[in-house]
């Protein structure tokens, strides 16, 4: 898709389709100068209540004498002088909706009349076109027909002059941000037949081939066995895949510039391993991969960003299947830290593999951590779909990124990290245990991360909720949460 920011008449504007704000019910914003006749026609139309005062609500005019636009379509933002976030979101989703229903190939959206409480012109035009590149995402890999989408263009139309450059350069990497997107979620579409540890390794380079700032290391088993990544190993034991690490190093600044880091999980498929799963739903384990999908989003968009900063990813690879080799409960493993782990549930193999990778990053030196996993069913029960659940060694950190959540419009919330939590994990046969009790199983899964994440500052993120969508037409990947994590890094660059 194609963003252009631009000033002036309206009515002057050629497209086939002109979006304009009404408030109140009856106030037409932007259209100075529309000829009486065509004035009066539209003030009619807009008494008669087809035009609800529901922010969002839509009525489409065609070929109104006066316009070089083929449609009007005119968009209630509700009762009030300026709209909230969410009543912003139902405003841009509806005129999205409107557009993609028609063979438009152009759009020219006015920004006059359209005001969010705290935000800029540059905020709008951002989360305009985030929207509009999460919309335009259709998966048709593994289709045989896809489909394209036939809008090509969509012109954003500012009151001011000055309010060009910065939302211009708020499209752009709202463009970057949506690129990433896409990535994470075409990697967690896809099926567990396709994405494997192998496949991911091989996206890697690809990805580090755009860029001579990204570099990749593939680390396979028989180097993480010299390692002694025993935890980490436990996990692909059951598997004919071999596991993989995957490390990008993106190179932004000087050498003696500390890298923040991003570690993800990559479980390219979960069937529980030997503690299996039940089978209903069962196919949507493919997703327990997108962890590791939004550390490669995050990058792909950091490489069309170019930010003058230091970011080190690590991905943890790897297929959990049962078999006559499969890590059993009750198997006592030994992790790269040297505690030694009592893998009481399979199921619970995430945190496996994130313990060795929480330790490796240790040899970066960084200047924050963050880890990106689909942890817990638990997180799900707690907060549902809209917000990750974020637990922080670091208040600074945890703020930080609360703050990026919000801008992003990709939220988290903090959840508790205290050491009441701990014993939970305790067992008589090892240094600790993979699982707690069914209570908090959120925060006791945080404990087990946190016992190997104590040289640096830290932020573990679970995405169990927000990293797809279950059931029906609509299920898929939603590439949660790059959007978060692209803006926490620009403001390190900053």
């Amino acid at each position: 898709m194609k963003y252009i920011v631009s000033t002036g008449a309206l009515l002057k504007v050629k497209t086939d389709w002109l979006v304009v704000a009404v408030s109140s019910g009856k106030t037409l914003n932007g259209l100075d100068g529309l000829e009486a006749s065509s004035q009066k026609m539209i003030e009619e139309v807009l008494a008669t209540g087809d035009l609800k005062e529901k922010a969002g609500s839509t009525l489409v005019l065609r070929l109104v004498p006066g316009l070089q636009a083929k449609r009007l379509m005119l968009v209630s933002t509700g009762k009030k002088d300026q709209l909230s976030e969410k009543e912003f979101r139902s405003f841009h989703t509806a005129v999205l909706a409107g557009l993609r229903g028609s063979a438009a190939k152009s759009a020219t959206i006015s920004l006059a009349g359209v005001a969010v409480d705290g935000r800029s012109t540059d905020w709008l035009c951002k989360q305009m076109v985030l929207n509009s590149e999460y919309v335009d995402y259709q998966y048709d890999t593994t289709k045989q027909q896809p489909a394209g989408p036939a809008l090509r263009q969509i012109t954003f139309v500012a009151e001011a002059r000055k309010q060009l450059n910065a939302a211009t350069a708020a499209v752009a990497q709202a463009q970057a941000i949506g690129k990433g997107v896409a990535f994470a979620r075409e990697l967690g579409n896809l099926p567990g037949n396709i994405c494997t540890p192998n496949f991911l390794a091989k996206s890697a380079r690809e990805l580090a081939r755009k860029s001579p700032k990204l570099t990749v290391k593939i680390v396979d088993e028989k180097e993480m066995r010299l390692l002694k990544m025993g935890s980490f190993l436990s996990v692909s034991a059951g598997s004919a895949e071999p596991a993989k690490m995957i490390i990008f190093e993106y190179k932004g600044a000087p050498k003696a510039q500390k890298p923040h880091a991003l570690v993800g999980k990559g479980v390219t498929f979960d069937s529980g391993g030997i503690s299996i799963k039940a089978g209903g739903g069962m196919d949507e384990m493919k997703f327990d991969m997108c962890g590791a999908a939004s550390v490669f989003g995050a990058m792909a968009s950091l490489v069309e960003l170019a930010p003058k900063m230091n970011v080190v990813g690590i991905v943890g690879a790897v297929e959990n299947m049962p078999s006559s080799t499969a890590t059993k409960p009750g198997d006592v493993v030994t992790s790269m830290s040297g505690k030694t782990i009592e893998v009481l549930n399979t199921d619970a193999e995430g945190r496996l593999v994130l313990c060795d990778l929480l330790t490796y990053v240790e040899r970066f030196k960084p200047q924050s951590v963050i880890d990106i996993a689909t942890l817990t069913g638990a997180c799900v029960v707690a907060l549902g779909g809209p917000a990750t659940g974020m637990f922080a060694n670091d208040d600074d950190l945890a703020e930080q990124l609360t703050a990026s959540g919000e801008a992003s419009g990709d939220r988290v919330w903090r959840m508790p990290l205290w050491d009441d939590y701990q014993d939970s994990l305790d067992t008589p046969f090892a240094d600790i245990a993979n699982v707690g009790g069914r209570a908090a199983g959120s925060i006791t899964a945080a404990c087990f991360l946190s016992r190997f994440a104590k040289e640096y500052r830290w932020a573990h993120l679970d995405i169990a909720g927000s990293a797809w969508i279950s059931g029906g037409v609509k299920k898929g990947s939603t590439g949660r949460p790059v959007g978060l994590l692209v803006d926490y890094l620009l403001q390190q660059a900053d």
